[in-house]
């Protein structure tokens, strides 16, 4: 995934390669995505992981989505511990 602009960075993303980290992002799962311009220049993601706290990854390891507004607001409510 090349870094992407700032008019369009993801506010969610999917894990597509978690290798490096299984302990902290499970495959396949729904992620928020924090701006963070400086680690977008360096090809990283700033994503809040299974430990509820953000941490900067390879932003390869992930997909940008886009989520329906019901599903955005639920996301938003529950966060993950």
């Amino acid at each position: 995934m090349t870094a992407p602009t700032a008019a369009s960075r993801p506010e969610f993303v999917v894990c597509i390669d978690n290798a490096d980290y299984p302990a902290s992002l499970e495959l396949h799962k729904i992620y928020r995505a924090l701006r963070d311009d400086q680690a977008a220049d360096a090809g990283d993601l700033r994503v809040i992981d299974e430990s509820g706290e953000d941490y900067l990854y390879p932003a390869a390891g992930f997909v940008a989505i886009s989520v329906p507004e019901r599903v955005r607001s639920s996301l938003h409510r529950h966060p993950r511990p």
